[in-house]
C-alpha cells in the first residue's frame, strides 16, 4: 500500500509548468550547492565508516548517542516548539544552548529552519509547500527539497527572529557543522566516522521522516491535511520522540505538547514540563480541551 502511495505521489505536475521536483535529483538550485555537497559527503563518509568500523566501541558510541540526543532536544524544543510556533518561551541561556545542540546536529540556522517550517504550515499540501510529498513524492519531501527548493524568505516568514542572538548563528553554522563532522577525530578514525558522519546521517534521516513519512496520509482536496501519527517512528527519533505524533501537531500547531495521551510518548514535552517547573520555561501552551482528533480510527483524547 505504501509503495502504491509513493508511486502515485511522485513526479506530479501542476498546471503543466515545470516544477522543482521535476528537475534531475542531482542538480541543486543556485544558493543550495553547499547543502547538496554536505548531504553527499555525510552519506559517502557514513558508508565508508560502516564498511571499516562496524562496531564503534562503548566510549565512541555513548558520545555519538549523547550528541544525537542533545541535537534532538534542540530541534524539537527550541526550533520547532519555541521559535517556530511560539508555544513555549525558554530562558535565554537554555534557548541558546539548545540552538547550539540543533546546529551541531545538522539542523541549520534557527532563522532559516523557522522560515522554512512556517512556510510549510502556511502552504501545507499545496504546490507551494516547501516539502510536500503530495506533489514531489517521498524522496522530494525527504531530502531533495533541502537542496532543490530555494530557502523560504526570512524577512517574510520570521521577521520576529531578526535579532542578534539568532542572526549570529547564521554565521556560526558552517564552523559548527565542520566541528561536528570532524571533531570525532579526537577518538581516532573510529570516532571520526561514528561521532561525525554516521551520527549526522542517522539524525538527518529520522528528522526528515517527519516531512516525508508523516505526510503520506490521504489529503483530499488541495490544501487538505495529509499528516499522520506514526507510532513506531518515535523510538528511532531518540529524544525527538514526539515529533511522530504529527497529526496531533497539525491539528494543534500552537501547542507545545504533541503527545496527547499517556500512551503517546513525547520526550520534548516532558523536558518542557521539567523546565517549566524549574522556572526555565514559561508561557507554555497546551492543547485545547475538550477536543478529539481521529487518525485512521484511533481516537486521541487530551487529558
Amino acid at each position: 500500500m505504501l509503495g502504491i502511495m509513493l508511486e502515485q505521489r511522485s513526479g506530479t505536475a501542476v498546471g503543466g509548468a515545470m516544477q522543482p521536483w521535476q528537475a534531475p535529483w542531482w542538480r541543486p538550485v543556485p544558493g543550495q550547492e553547499l547543502v547538496f555537497y554536505y548531504l553527499v559527503a555525510v552519506h559517502v563518509l557514513a558508508a565508508i565508516g560502516l564498511a571499516f568500523f562496524q562496531v564503534p566501541g562503548l566510549p565512541v558510541f555513548l558520545t555519538a548517542l549523547g550528541l544525537a540526543c542533545l541535537g534532538g532536544l534542540g530541534t524539537t524544543i527550541a526550533y520547532h516548539r519555541a521559535l517556530a510556533h511560539k508555544s513555549v518561551r525558554l530562558h535565554p541561556r537554555v534557548e541558546q544552548a539548545l540552538i547550539l545542540c540543533a546546529i551541531f546536529n545538522g539542523s541549520g540556522s534557527p532563522r532559516q529552519w523557522v522560515a522554512n517550517h512556517r512556510l510549510h504550515h502556511a502552504k501545507s499540501d499545496t504546490p507551494e509547500d516547501i516539502s510536500s510529498p503530495r506533489y514531489g513524492g517521498f524522496w522530494w519531501a525527504h531530502l531533495r527539497w533541502l537542496y532543490q527548493f530555494p530557502d523560504a524568505s526570512q524577512s517574510r516568514w520570521c521577521p520576529d527572529l531578526d535579532r542578534r542572538r539568532y542572526n549570529v548563528w547564521g554565521r556560526l553554522q558552517v564552523p559548527a557543522v565542520a566541528l561536528s563532522l570532524f571533531g570525532g577525530l579526537a577518538f581516532g578514525w573510529r570516532g571520526f566516522f561514528w561521532i561525525g558522519a554516521i551520527r549526522l546521517l542517522y539524525s538527518l534521516h529520522f528528522q526528515c521522516l517527519v516531512n516525508s513519512l508523516t505526510h503520506l496520509g490521504a489529503a483530499g482536496d488541495e490544501g487538505g491535511d495529509s499528516s499522520l501519527n506514526v507510532w513506531w517512528l518515535g523510538p528511532f527519533q531518540l529524544t525527538a520522540w514526539g515529533e511522530n505524533w504529527h497529526r496531533n501537531h497539525h491539528a494543534e500547531a500552537g501547542s507545545a505538547r504533541f503527545g496527547w495521551s499517556p500512551l503517546q510518548t513525547d520526550i520534548g514535552w516532558y523536558v518542557i514540563r521539567l523546565l517549566e517547573i524549574l522556572g526555565l520555561a514559561r508561557d507554555v501552551r497546551r492543547p485545547r480541551t475538550p477536543s478529539r482528533v481521529t487518525q485512521r480510527g484511533t481516537w486521541v483524547v487530551p487529558p
